[in-house]
């Protein structure tokens, strides 16, 4: 992307999630809605929105509502930038959140074993000063 397209996506990426923030009229929209990141296609006619839901199970409903307020929220992104074409908005999911939630919860879950199970008698000894 060159710099024009990423000073386009930044912008996007901060317009769609003031919207977001303030609410809209679906009730299918809800949970932690976080616009993780906005990638501008070469020719800025479209524009992937990756999105990041908690909790996960409303991340499915919340997807299927963004979809359909992507034209809502396009005019409302039109009206604060006049004179511009703005390109058409893709949802998408972003699974990274969750997966880094899946892998800190597994790693708590290590070390609470080894907390439970005491010192380690195989593990080396930390030198003595």
């Amino acid at each position: 992307m060159n710099r024009k397209d990423l000073q386009l996506a930044s912008h996007l990426r901060h317009a769609i999630q003031t919207i977001i923030d303030r609410g809209l009229n679906d009730p299918r929209v809800s949970g932690l809605i976080t616009v993780t990141e906005v990638r501008v296609l070469d020719d800025a006619r479209l524009a992937h929105v990756h999105i990041s839901v908690l909790p996960a199970e409303k991340q499915n409903l919340t997807f299927k509502g963004l979809e359909s307020a992507a034209g809502h929220i396009r005019q409302q992104i039109g009206k604060a930038v006049q004179g511009r074409t703005l390109p058409s908005l893709v949802f998408k999911l972003d699974e990274s959140s969750k997966r880094q939630a899946e892998v800190l919860g597994a790693l708590a879950k290590v070390e609470a074993e080894r907390q439970a199970e005491g010192p380690n008698d195989d593990a080396p000894e930390a030198p003595k000063p």
